[in-house]
């Protein structure tokens, strides 16, 4: 394969892209790729613009990359820019583009900060740039903003874990210098993937903001965190210049300067910047599809078997055919299954941003509505005490009791364990009620087999209400056990005695106390005293409950 065959691998591999777009998610093939990871304002954004040479991504606050972005940027002597969503329209002007890449993200993400799996595919004609496929992923964050869920972290890691665990991935880990490089959550990830450092490129971004007399050298010339495939590094637009429009030309001249200039990386000026940088995956991306080639063709000789096969399957397909009629049905109840569990588990493939569902509404219900029923069923302490007194009294009768009835101890703590039936009743109820709500969600999808839906709508629900009435049945046997048998030797029950040698080591404790207490303390002068020679002495004293010290 020449030179220009060579050029042509990257073309190919964006063709096969929008193919499997196209396909679906059921695809098993993995394209050789770069996913971009990051955490948040660590300058990912920046660097693909500067390959690009336009502002056209969304900038703000928090997490603005909320969907994958499949960027393909190829060389074309005229510029513009097309959506896969957006079939057969070119997109001249880059601001529209910032603008579509917002819409199209809002349409599945609502217009809180969630996220979604699904990815945006842009592909970008410019004379000023390389062949090149980049995946730019959500960066990575730690604390929910807004409406996002508590797990945000976590569904960010899974998503950039979906990409970069793929052989076929290069891993693009960008780093801001101004932070502890042992501390990268890019190069953390990347590392569990890639323990070798194989597959990875490290990038090192604000190398212009790092403290007077630091540098990035001993990381940049790959001694401190080696990887194979090295580490380059960038300067970026700072805030500033973006909020003003500084030409990205500029900024490129800029940072080529700095580099020459700076004394820890003027050695090493030429393998550092963004030309350098893209330049650089270029070949990468180049020298890995080639590497991957055979695997990846046989592995789509494979799959094209296979859909064979079931293509000439369904050139036999009868609608009256007793076997398929039972595969498509036993195929349409695994998928029910699937989807509430799903949403149960909270993995579901479509997450709501605007209200809770399915296992998080039952988990509200354990953890919040249940603990504040409890609450609500506490006794009055005064009230409480009441209770005692006339238990005590009504049990003695006539008599005047030396000591307290066991009775009466039952009675009142029988009486308050009787209280839990109420809330934990309601709470099966609940539990019950979302049960049935994430049913009827899950049980559209058969709705073109209206009797299909109807039956199984009918057996599930019925399973459900005979699984609530066992789970009734042990909640009300397990209080009823307590009931019947209140074990005052238990560890927890303090008893008489114990609860008598607590008092008296209370009492001790507060009495010392109470002779330490400080009563007063200052100057004391004493005059007119015959065994004092000289008349009047002042003194420092010290009161407390028990003894006057004093010292000259």
């Amino acid at each position: 394969m020449g030179n220009r065959g060579m050029e042509e691998l990257i073309p190919l591999v964006n063709r096969l892209q929008d193919a499997l777009s196209s396909v679906g998610p059921g695809c098993s093939l993995h394209l050789p790729q770069i996913a971009v990871v990051g955490g948040q304002s660590a300058g990912k954004s920046s660097v693909l613009e500067n390959f690009v040479g336009r502002d056209f991504l969304p900038r703000g606050s928090g997490i603005v990359t909320r969907r994958p972005l499949v960027l393909q940027l190829l060389n074309a002597s005229t510029e513009y820019g097309e959506f896969l969503h957006c079939k057969g329209k070119k997109f001249t002007d880059f601001e529209e583009i910032r603008s579509e890449i917002e819409r199209e993200t809002h349409r599945l993400t609502g217009s809180n900060k969630g996220i979604s799996p699904v990815p945006i595919s842009l592909r970008i004609y410019s004379p000023h740039v390389l062949n090149l496929t980049l995946v730019d992923l959500p960066g990575i964050t730690k604390v929910p903003v807004g409406d996002q869920p508590a797990d945000i972290e976590y569904q960010i890691r899974d998503m950039i874990m979906q990409f970069i665990c793929k052989e076929n991935c290069l891993i693009l880990a960008v780093t801001p210098a101004n932070t502890d490089l042992a501390n990268s959550d890019a190069l953390k990830l990347a590392k569990d993937v890639d323990p070798q450092g194989l597959r990875t490129i490290g990038v090192i971004t604000k190398l212009d903001l790092m403290d007077a007399g630091t540098d990035a050298r001993v990381i940049l010339e790959n001694r401190l965190l080696p990887l194979r495939r090295g580490y380059i590094g960038v300067v970026n637009r700072s805030q500033k210049d973006i909020d003003g429009k500084k030409d990205i030309k500029a900024a490129l001249l800029e940072e080529q300067k700095f580099f020459l200039a700076h004394p820890a990386y003027r050695h090493m000026a030429e393998r550092m910047g963004t030309p350098y940088l893209q330049k650089m995956l270029n070949q990468h991306l180049t020298n890995h599809i080639r590497d991957t080639l055979p695997a990846f063709r046989s592995h789509l000789q494979s799959q094209l078997l296979s859909l064979n096969r079931e293509a000439e399957e369904y050139r036999q397909y009868s609608p009256d055919d007793a076997a398929r009629r039972t595969k498509a049905l036993l195929h349409s109840v695994q998928h029910l299954a699937v989807d509430f569990e799903k949403l149960i588990e909270g993995s579901g493939d479509k997450v709501h941003t605007v209200s809770l569902s399915g296992g998080a509404r039952i988990n509200r219900i354990f953890h919040k509505r249940f603990p504040l029923s409890l609450h609500k069923t506490e006794s009055d302490e005064k009230k409480l005490r009441q209770e005692i007194h006339y238990a005590i009294r009504n049990i003695n009768g006539v008599r005047t009791g030396l000591f307290t009835p066991d009775m009466a101890f039952e009675t009142i703590v029988k009486k308050q364990i009787k209280k839990l039936k109420g809330p934990c009743i309601k709470l099966i109820d609940m539990v019950t009620e979302e049960l049935i709500t994430t049913l009827y969600q899950c049980i559209d999808k058969l709705s073109s087999f209206p009797k299909l839906q109807d039956e199984t709508e009918k057996l599930v629900t019925t399973e459900i209400q005979h699984q609530e009435s066992k789970c009734r049945k042990q909640v009300l046997l397990l209080i009823d056990i307590q009931l019947a048998y209140i074990n005052t030797k238990h560890v927890d029950f303090i008893g008489f005695a114990n609860a008598q040698h607590v008092y008296n080591q209370n009492n001790k404790k507060n009495a010392r106390m109470a002779a330490n207490q400080v009563v007063r303390k200052g100057w004391l002068t004493i005059t007119n005293i015959s065994f004092m020679k000289g008349g009047a002495k002042e003194y420092w004293f010290i009161l407390t409950a028990e003894s006057l010290s004093w010292i000259q």
